[in-house]
């Protein structure tokens, strides 16, 4: 009788064991994974939101711009041989012997509701000259000198504002809107030009303005291309087939200068037809928007487990060094909190930017789980622990978050030094030995 009262009394104690608990709580821990993914969903669509008004702006201003040229295009046919019938018609197209460009790109800010998009005007200019190859190649083909013209490769003809004139050795010429032929750009503007039969080099003049988003592109057309851009931008992303040769960005913007030769290039100084797109080895500068906070939120909410298991872990080791009991409604409640955090931090990060809104949202958290276990345990040490170890969990994750290079580095040194960490203070506590012993009895 007396050996079944034992047992009886030990089967009514099982569900307040430390090791009942552990396993409710690692549960737990796994269904808020689901809020967890639902808040990682929220801030993906609110991205795309973003995105997809930047891509109006650019749509209603005009869209990332893709220059290339000027670009020599002359018209030629082949002429009837004994068993040809009608001679074929091809385009010449000829690309600058030396060309340089220096361009000032001025961007500026564009909102639409709390979504932001950053759009540009550019003052760009060309020279070089044209050196009109042997045609030995072409002997037989009728050269149509007369209805030569020069074609511009622009992505989005509404970016250019005012009149645009190309001066060709001592003629001025006007742009036509459109291209004449695709076979290089898909789209710009063109310069009708009467030439007779001509040799030697051809210099060229040429200054546009051109609105744009996002960035801009440029195409060494060039046999020697040497580009030059400015901006009072501090934050571009230099990109494409060519990076600079020289650049400096500083609090005032940034210079950069490029310098691209034919024998970079995998395209020649002139063909027939549509053989080749320069445009592929184009080369630029994306203004960028200086703080991602979407993707700064999304980041920091792959970390929510490990504020919750944390958390749980220090509540856990409080019980035991208090011995007092925590409901596992109150666990609940903190880690709806810890949860919370996440989303309140990428909507505060929407209207201030993300290290403002993570010191507001963590402050709030911190202050809110405090108040809440100090209510519960009703001891003022007790308190100033959970504080401290909560300031110190937001620090160490907003450093893995700004880290960047070495976040990952940097988090498997803090993880491995908080579980030593652990595992060294769980060894100094007894209940954890009789906890373990009773388990064993049962």
């Amino acid at each position: 009788m007396t050996k079944m009262k034992i047992e009886i009394t030990n089967q009514g104690k099982w569900h307040e064991s430390l090791t009942f608990k552990l396993g409710v709580l690692a549960f737990m821990g796994i269904l808020l994974l689901i809020p967890l993914e639902m808040i990682k969903f929220i801030i993906t669509e609110r991205q795309s939101n973003a995105e997809k008004v930047r891509q109006e702006i650019s749509k209603q201003w005009a869209a990332r711009q893709y220059v290339s040229g000027p670009v020599l295009n002359i018209p030629v046919r082949t002429v009837p041989g004994e068993k040809e019938e009608k001679p074929s018609a091809y385009i010449w197209h000829i690309l600058p012997e030396t060309l340089e460009i220096d361009g000032n790109i001025k961007p500026e800010i564009r909102y639409r509701s709390i979504y932001q998009s950053v759009v540009y005007d550019s003052d760009l200019r060309f020279w070089g000259d044209f050196m009109i190859p042997d045609n030995n190649t072409l002997k037989n083909h009728e050269i149509l000198w007369n209805e030569a013209y020069y074609t511009l490769g622009i992505t989005d003809n509404r970016g250019l504002k005012g009149k645009v004139t190309m001066r060709v050795g001592s003629s001025e010429l006007e742009a036509d809107p459109g291209v004449r032929d695709q076979e290089i750009f898909p789209s710009g503007v063109s310069f009708p030009e009467y030439q007779g039969s001509v040799s030697g080099r051809i210099p060229f003049e040429l200054s546009i303005n051109l609105a744009g988003s996002e960035g801009i592109m440029l195409t060494p057309v060039g046999k020697t291309t040497k580009v030059h851009l400015q901006s009072g931008w501090t934050a571009p992303s230099f990109g494409g087939s060519f990076l600079p040769t020289k650049r400096t960005i500083d609090e005032s913007g940034f210079n950069a200068e490029w310098e691209v030769t034919h024998l970079n290039r995998n395209y020649p100084q002139d063909w027939l037809g549509s053989t080749f797109h320069p445009e592929e080895s184009s080369f630029g500068v994306d203004l960028l928007i200086p703080v991602d906070h979407y993707q700064k939120s999304w980041r920091s909410a792959r970390y929510g487990i490990l504020f919750i298991a944390l958390t749980f872990l220090v509540l856990i080791f409080l019980e035991i060094t208090r011995e007092e009991s925590i409901h596992i409604l109150h666990y609940l409640l903190v880690s709806l909190g810890l949860v919370l955090f996440f989303s309140l931090l990428n909507a505060l990060s929407e209207q201030t930017g993300f290290n403002l809104a993570y010191l507001i949202a963590s402050g709030a958290t911190i202050l809110m789980i405090t108040f809440f276990t100090g209510a519960l345990f009703k001891k003022k040490t007790t308190t100033l622990i959970v504080a401290l170890i909560l300031v110190l969990l937001y620090i160490f994750i907003f450093i893995l978050l700004t880290l960047n290079d070495y976040a990952y580095l940097a988090g498997n040194i803090g993880l491995f030094i908080l579980l030593a960490t652990i595992m060294w203070i769980s060894t100094r506590l007894k209940i954890l030995k009789k906890d373990t012993g009773n388990t064993a009895v049962r």
